[in-house]
């Protein structure tokens, strides 16, 4: 694995903070049939994905949810070689 300052992609493990709450999460961008929950791994078809995709450390986004917005900011992005 190598870390690197470009941008997130399929595949990529983006390390965020919530913004409101200072909490980091992990997140791993799949495809829509390997996405799971409780592996961390989304869909960038998902709100969360489809913000987070594309998107380089530093970043900071915002993603509707029902209960209102949650804004992340994107501290690292790993991709596996």
């Amino acid at each position: 694995q190598r870390e690197g300052g470009d941008v997130s992609t399929v595949g990529s493990t983006v390390k965020v903070t919530r913004l409101d709450k200072a909490e980091e999460r992990e997140f791993k961008l799949v495809g829509q049939r390997e996405a799971n929950a409780r592996e961390q791994k989304i869909s960038v078809e998902s709100p969360v994905g489809k913000e987070l995709l594309g998107r380089r450390v530093g970043d900071e986004v915002e993603v509707s949810v029902p209960s209102g917005t949650i804004h992340y900011r994107i501290e690292a992005i790993r991709h596996s070689s």
